[in-house]
Parts: C-alpha cells; structure tokens; sequence
C-alpha cells in the first residue's frame, strides 16, 4: 500500500551522478516502499534538478531508524554551524544554543 507521504523542499547545493557534479533545485522526502534496498517501507530522499535530464538525480533510501539518526546529526550539525556563524559575524550566539553552565 502507497502513503502518499511526501515532502517537497526548495534546494540549493550540488549533486553528483557518475564523474560530474549538477546544480540542485528540489529535495524531495518520502516514506513508501523501497525501490532498490531490500527493505520494507523506507524514507526515500530525492535531490534533483528539473531544468536537466532525467538522470539529474541523486536519490537515497533509507530505513526509518537510520532517518532519524540522520536528522539528529543534521540537528547538532545545523545548530554548531548556527553558532559558528554567529561567532565569525560578532553577534554572538543565540541564547538557545548557549549551554548553560
């Protein structure tokens, strides 16, 4: 049975297929059933560029548990840059990534 679960985001970043590298313009998320891992239902990620062929694709199936590994590295990832970015830009860091003492 199809979810019907899907996300679709705006992206902006760098691909690669093959040797080359292509320029990004959607990133689209779905929970259904994997394509290519031999696995049940999967959070599939898709990062493509429509100005381009087909084949301007970079996509990822993964199970659930690992998504959510991911999205926490993402989390700590983001939030580290966040504050380095507010470091180098003499603003310092927002109050909600201070750890208190």
């Amino acid at each position: 049975m199809c979810t019907s679960i899907i996300e679709i985001a705006r992206a902006e970043g760098m691909a690669k297929r093959g040797d080359a590298w292509f320029p990004l313009t959607t990133a689209v998320v779905a929970y259904d059933h994997a394509r290519h891992a031999p696995l049940g239902d999967v959070i599939t990620l898709d990062f493509v560029n429509a100005a381009l062929d087909p084949g301007a694709r970079a996509g990822i199936e993964l199970t659930l548990e690992t998504a959510k590994e991911l999205r926490a590295a993402l989390d700590r990832a983001i939030a580290a840059a966040e504050f380095e970015e507010a470091e180098v830009r003499g603003k310092g860091a927002p109050l909600s990534l201070v750890r208190a003492a």
